[in-house]
């Protein structure tokens, strides 16, 4: 039975050199015959034209290539803060990571961001120190700076003094202990010299303890550093033995499960889906069953059939588990869409949409031909999340770059020269206390809808969303009944009392009551729409903006003025705490001000300032007076 693929991604800061490690990957491993080059344009990954001009990744890209008797898959993410949302997606679907730091440049704000997802989803890591042939690189530094800045558990695997030379690995000595992490981090790090003398002459062979710490690492808990340059491809031959050695694949699962994780235009302008299998098999040919979670709430299913299919760049008929496709004839599939079965679309979310909203305007006469180009940006990034309201179209943004970005494909994807509004925060309403309304059969007015419903609505806990719940037997109603009240509280809870969609609440199912044959679906929706209306008023909704938690280090003697101006923002700071001679504040800002604090960070900070913001959640708004 052939072994299950490796599904790994590269992950990085901008310009730490990815894209260059992915090529070179494939180049040492005999994948391609050539070298790709970033300033060449000639990279296997970055296909975009806007991603060959600006030199960055922006979607995911995917590659393979061969280590010893092991597939591995390697995507290719984002680096850039603006689409951190799709690295996040990206990560549901890998067994591992490689997390790529330039060694001249150190680790950057967005490293820091990044590793704070990877150790909150325990993905397991290796670290790769890149560019260690320019100038300017100092890998004692770098290591030093990883286990400062990211965290202890982090293992160098080759000393500081011996990352030139391509043939000499380090094995760390770990301990199956509960202090294993610690232990190992702080050998590596203080007896690397020590540890390279035993390895070199044959005294470093304990295979338990080796075993204890690959177990460590397959668990998020440890993390082994690599040191070498993709350019010249020192340290790159221990980084594939290091993949192979101790990033685990998944076990597959029964019976058809896939996820799609990407969605690109083919040159026809059909969808072409990326999917990993994660159990059964697939081939072209089958007719298979699509699931998603609709915009109400409610799990969508249809039938599609696989018209033809990709594995590393080669026509295909059959996958199996471990496996990433490109497939073709899925019609309007979309991404986080499930084939074979629904597991897992209830966890797809891993991140939280843009708390920006950014109005989107074309030429007279175009406005359908945007309508239609931004449905299918967003189908390919689901959190964009296009809107229509009072006869203007709106999308969800992270920021300025994204924005760029989607100027520039509507121009050359679909021939159109848009504009974007200034972002504006996308506030949300949050219940306050519990509210509710009723109608019943027997008290109806002279227009009312023969139907009885009666709703109640309370908080519910933070990111729970709008969750539906009955209160009455569920064959106190025809299915289609049900189904036309609970898709109705979806729809209408996306607009509350103050215009705000509304969130973390439950609304319950407590009265119900039909007669036939007057009683009707629409009615059903009608009534409650208008009852939804009436509780969340009785029940009272705050409105609530969005914020993101942030961590800045500045130079110790730069903390009062960052403070102030975090203060003139509105943010809620922490305490300051004195790291030697840097001072490091926490704490939330609103989303709306976190572009203005980067634009006066540099100043404030005496050009050595670390700034890191991600999506932190909402809190109540206070209105500018």
């Amino acid at each position: 039975m052939p072994e299950t693929p490796l599904n790994i991604g590269i992950l990085a800061h901008v310009d730490a050199g990815k894209t260059s490690l992915t090529e070179r990957l494939l180049f040492d491993t005999g994948a391609v015959a050539a070298l790709g080059r970033v300033d060449d344009g000639t990279t296997r990954t970055d296909t975009l034209a806007v991603e060959r001009r600006r030199g960055i990744t922006i979607s995911t890209g995917v590659v393979s290539f061969r280590a010893g008797d092991r597939t591995v898959n390697v995507i290719d993410t984002p680096g850039h803060a603006d689409f951190v949302a799709e690295v996040d997606r990206a990560l549901g679907v890998l067994d591992g990571v490689v997390l790529v730091v330039s060694a001249p440049a150190g680790v950057q704000a967005s490293t820091r961001i990044l590793w704070r997802t990877l150790r909150r989803l325990r993905v397991p890591t290796l670290v790769f120190v890149n560019k260690l042939d320019q100038a300017g690189a100092d890998p004692a530094a770098v290591l030093a700076g990883l286990r400062k800045r990211l965290s202890r558990a982090l293992v160098p695997m080759v000393t500081a003094e011996a990352a030139g030379r391509a043939d000499v690995v380090v094995r760390g000595r770990p301990r199956d202990a509960p202090d294993v992490v610690e232990e190992v981090a702080e050998v590596a790090a203080e007896r690397s010299e020590e540890l390279l003398a035993d390895y070199v002459a044959g005294r470093f062979d304990d295979a338990l303890m080796w075993q204890a710490f690959r177990q460590q690492v397959a668990a998020g808990a440890a993390c082994p550093v690599f040191l070498g340059s993709a350019v010249t491809g020192a340290g790159v031959p221990e980084l594939v033995a290091g993949i192979v050695e101790f990033l685990p694949a998944a076990a597959p699962g029964d019976g058809l499960r896939a996820t799609v994780f990407k969605v690109e235009r083919g040159r026809g302008g059909d969808r072409i889906a990326y999917a990993r299998v994660r159990g059964g098999t697939l081939q072209v040919r089958d007719r298979v069953k699509l699931f998603r979670r609709a915009g109400d709430g409610t799990l969508e299913r249809s039938r599609r059939r696989v018209t033809a299919m990709t594995l590393a760049g080669r026509e295909v008929t059959r996958a199996g588990a471990g496996d990433l496709v490109r497939l073709s004839g899925l019609g309007d599939v979309r991404v986080d869409d499930r084939l074979g079965s629904p597991d897992g679309l209830a966890d797809a979310a891993l991140f939280p949409p843009p708390g920006l909203v950014s109005v989107v305007t074309a030429r007279p006469g175009e406005e359908t031909r945007l309508h239609q180009a931004l449905r299918e940006l967003c189908d390919q990034d689901p959190l964009l999340g296009l809107r229509v309201g009072r006869g203007a179209l709106s999308v969800r943004t992270y920021g300025e770059v994204q924005i760029e970005v989607l100027l520039e494909r509507l121009r050359e994807d679909f021939g159109l020269v848009a504009r974007f509004a200034p972002p504006a925060p996308v506030h949300v309403e949050k219940p306050v206390g519990v509210g509710e309304a009723v109608q019943f059969l027997d008290r109806l007015g002279p227009t009312d809808p023969v139907v009885t419903v009666g709703l109640r609505v309370a908080p519910g806990a933070t990111g729970s969303g709008v969750r539906y719940e009955l209160a009455v037997e569920r064959g106190s109603l025809p299915r289609a009944f049900h189904t036309a009240i609970e898709q109705t509280v979806h729809r209408a809870a996306k607009c509350g009392p103050h215009g705000w969609e509304v969130v973390d609440c439950v609304v319950t199912l407590t009265h119900s009551g039909f007669k036939p044959p007057l009683s009707t679906a629409g009615g059903f929706r009608e009534v409650t729409a208008r009852l939804l209306s009436q509780a969340f008023a009785r029940a009272r909704t705050r409105v609530h903006e969005p914020v993101d938690r942030f961590d800045l280090e500045v130079p110790g003697p730069a903390a009062g003025a960052a403070l102030i101006a975090l203060a003139k923002l509105d943010a809620v700071c922490e305490p300051p705490v004195a790291d030697g001679d840097v001072a490091r504040i926490a704490g939330s800002l609103p989303a709306a001000a976190t572009a203005e604090f980067r634009r006066r960070l540099p100043a404030l900070g005496q050009g050595e300032a670390v700034f890191t913001a991600d999506p932190g959640g909402y809190r109540p708004w206070r209105p500018v007076r």
